[in-house]
């Protein structure tokens, strides 16, 4: 399988909090990967290392070397807008922009001097799966849309731009099961062009849909694998005990 996205000796402090410790992780093209690990594991602060939003934190220290297949990307040759635009992300809380479904759209395509018009805001719409039920509505406000379909629109808005990795920060929690349900469908399709990398607290989700789980705990990796693997068999006793629901 190639690797498509890499973190090498990946340490990542604020202040004197140190919450990466030395991780080593590989994700391979067009799979989905699941992190898993209770809260504060530093499973977020990884997904977050890769796009480049710990800059937005001046008290934020990151060594190491992460990776988008050859590209170093905290390389001071590579702008972060490039790295934005091939390393698309998804928050955990549905942000659609305060303009019309087909503005969320073309938004980011203009700010992107790429190409936007009806076909191109279409095709992002349908990949996400709600062209059927806004194509009437385009001029209406997308936060008029219930939360299952903000959050579509949001991941719709990732893939206008044609990224190359979706990075998920628990897409589906504030959601209910139905929606949930969708999104998760809509991964799945999703994975056939990208690469996804997400975090979940709900292992139920991590076993529907991840190819790989990466287990962490106190901002380390202690197991990967297989998604079967690691939740029928695991070789690491903390593991176990996670998925298990000892803790959590």
């Amino acid at each position: 399988m190639k690797t498509k996205l890499s973190a090498e000796n990946l340490n990542i402090s604020f202040g004197e909090k140190h919450v990466l410790n030395n991780i080593n992780v590989a994700f391979a093209e067009k799979e989905i990967t699941a992190l898993i690990g209770p809260s504060g594991c530093g499973k977020s602060t990884l997904l977050r290392s890769f796009n480049r939003m710990h800059d937005l934190f001046p008290d934020a220290r990151i060594n190491g070397t992460l990776r988008l297949e050859d590209l170093d990307l905290y390389s001071k040759t590579v702008p972060v807008t490039e790295i934005r635009k091939r390393i698309g992300m998804v928050f955990q809380k549905a942000n659609p922009f305060p303009k019309s479904i087909y503005e969320n759209i073309a938004y980011g395509l203009k700010i992107n001097n790429l190409p936007y018009g009806k076909d191109v805001v279409e095709k992002a719409l349908q990949e996400a799966y709600l062209w059927d039920e806004v194509k009437n509505d385009l001029k209406m406000p997308a936060t008029r849309l219930s939360g299952g379909q903000q959050q579509r629109l949001c991941i719709a808005r990732a893939v206008a731009l044609r990224p190359e990795v979706i990075l998920m920060d628990e897409p589906c929690s504030a959601l209910d099961p139905v929606s949930t349900l969708k999104i998760e469908e809509l991964i799945k399709h999703l994975k056939e062009k990208y690469t996804i990398v997400i975090v979940t607290h709900n292992m139920q989700q991590a076993q529907r849909i991840a190819d790989k789980t990466v287990f962490m705990y106190l901002g380390e990796v202690k197991e990967e694998g297989p998604t079967d693997q690691i939740f029928n068999n695991p070789k690491n006793e903390m593991t176990a005990n996670y998925i298990s629901g000892y803790f959590g």
